[in-house]
């Protein structure tokens, strides 16, 4: 039975016979601005342009590490958005926590903790 690194790298890798979006080149197959968008409505957001850029984010953090920890998703959407107010920026546009959120929304099993809804996330 394959373990959970085993199933992730499955489910990140690329398929051939699959159109991928170009503006997500780092999808996780089966993923796509769609899905984004009925996710959203579900959880009663209107996506916007930095809505998309997080799902980027963290599509690309994935990409390189299969269970990346909250920590480095944390400090990679703070860096991206910090010219826009940081992490208060990425709570405002994702009130249900930028990583358990913004994970949902990309197709994304968001890491442990991050849905701790003492930590800011309560979804």
């Amino acid at each position: 039975m394959p373990d959970a690194n085993e199933i992730m790298k499955a489910i990140l890798a690329p398929n051939e016979q699959e159109e991928r979006d170009k503006s997500f080149q780092h999808a996780p197959r089966g993923w796509s601005p769609a899905f984004a968008t009925k996710q959203a409505a579900e959880e009663g957001l209107d996506l916007t342009d930095d809505h998309w850029e997080v799902m980027r984010v963290l599509q690309a953090c994935y990409a390189e590490d299969v269970e990346p920890p909250a920590r480095r998703l944390a400090d990679a959407l703070e860096a991206r958005f910090d010219d826009k107010g940081g992490r208060r920026h990425l709570f405002q546009i994702l009130p249900g926590g930028p990583i358990a959120q913004g994970c949902r929304l990309a197709g994304l099993v968001p890491p442990p903790g991050s849905t701790d809804e003492s930590f800011g996330s309560v979804r």
